[in-house]
């Protein structure tokens, strides 16, 4: 297996500098010309600066302003940070040992940088609060779900963890508050074809064979609400809120399902009620069972105001 270059720069926030590799052929005399054209959205003035700082390196170190293009080489240098808004709720710790960590998220806090989304993030936090710069996740959970997450501590067993989760070996239990359809027989088991095209928000049920799998059973009603347990057997973006939409139940706090609706990224009221409420699966390290359970609870199970089975959004 390859070795991981190591950056030449250390972590800034719990995050890796970005490697740019240069190419091996182009007609740039330096490689501030090539940065200019390669970064369209960076202010050609910010990558200036950034050169005179000796924010930008390679591996001999910090490159000056007219630094030559070598073709094949590579730079390194921390992007600048969006604007972002603070997520205040706190990450719940489940279990930790030498290997994993296993947190409850919390919901509207994303798992991994993206986009707009970089330190108000459950890996950057955590690789920061708890002086973890080599955490890393072993899978993932949309922003809007709260609930269990598995990271993996230990480098050396990345692989093992991981690997579980895209065999699929990990049983997987979610909660959900949706309408209570009386006429909707459960339990039941949906199957669909879902697709996710790039640069759309929301994933889409289309005819084909199917590739996603979710079993639906209803735990108890009340109100007009029924508390709902999901088992997906697959894992396609967006494939519970799709499939408690199909039955007719949209889930509770969807934004996406049945109908996209604007919602600012700091309004944190009514939050999607889905919640990842248990992960079990056997160790691939020590080869023993465990069961790990969420703390937390869905708001809409606990009569709190504006929550009611018309009111789905």
């Amino acid at each position: 297996m390859r070795r991981r270059q190591q950056p030449p720069l250390p972590k800034r926030h719990g995050l890796d500098p970005a490697r740019l590799r240069l190419p091996e052929d182009g007609q740039w005399a330096t490689v501030r010309d090539h940065l200019v054209e390669r970064l369209p959205r960076v202010d050609p003035a910010r990558i200036d600066e950034m050169l005179r700082a000796g924010e930008i390196v390679d591996l001999t170190g910090p490159l000056p302003p007219d630094a030559p293009f070598v073709p094949g080489g590579a730079v390194w240098f921390h992007r600048d940070l969006p604007v972002e808004t603070e997520v205040p709720f706190e990450i719940g710790i489940v279990h930790r040992d030498d290997d994993i960590l296993v947190v409850d998220k919390p919901h509207f806090l994303a798992t991994i940088p993206r986009g707009q989304h970089i330190l108000q993030t459950a890996l950057v936090r955590l690789r920061r609060d708890l002086d973890l710069p080599d955490l890393i996740p072993a899978h993932r959970l949309d922003r809007v779900t709260a609930g269990l997450i598995l990271f993996v501590v230990n480098p050396a067993a990345r692989g093992a963890y991981q690997t579980m989760f895209h065999r699929r070996t990990v049983r997987k239990e979610y909660e959900a508050i949706a309408p209570y359809d009386p006429a909707l027989e459960l339990p039941r088991t949906v199957r669909s074809r879902i697709i996710k095209e790039k640069q759309v928000l929301a994933a889409q049920e289309v005819p084909g064979e199917p590739n996603a799998e979710t079993e639906v059973e209803l735990v108890e009603h009340r109100d007009g609400l029924g508390r709902y347990r999901l088992r997906p057997h697959t894992g396609r973006t967006h494939q519970l809120r799709l499939h408690m939409n199909s039955l007719g139940v949209p889930i509770l706090g969807d934004d996406f399902y049945p109908v996209v609706t604007d919602k600012s990224v700091d309004d944190y009221t009514r939050p999607l009620q889905l919640l990842a409420a248990s992960l079990e699966f056997t160790d691939p390290i020590s080869g023993q069972p465990r069961r790990f359970e969420t703390r937390r609870t869905l708001q809409a199970w606990s009569d709190l105001p504006g929550w009611s089975a018309t009111a789905v959004e």
